[in-house]
């Protein structure tokens, strides 16, 4: 499953759910302006920005543009799983 912690007005954000949504990818937002136990989870990891993207407990380093270099076998990948 693919994890996507946001804020509002990110324009990388919009980008990067628009990315999964158009490969078809099941994804959860987590919006941390709203949640902040995920967002202080970002700041003791050392992440500063968003979006941050997970598969499961992995970092997808590089945001949106992290996402978008990966393989469209990736993607098959987690919408097979």
């Amino acid at each position: 499953m693919i994890t996507v912690y946001s804020k509002n007005n990110c324009p990388f954000c919009v980008r990067a759910k628009q990315l999964l949504e158009s490969k078809a990818v099941p994804y959860t937002e987590v919006n941390i302006e709203y949640d902040q136990d995920a967002r202080q989870m970002l700041v003791d990891q050392g992440l500063r920005s968003v979006p941050q993207i997970f598969h499961g407990y992995e970092l997808i380093p590089g945001g949106f543009d992290g996402l978008s270099k990966q393989s469209q076998e990736f993607f098959n990948k987690i919408k097979g799983s």
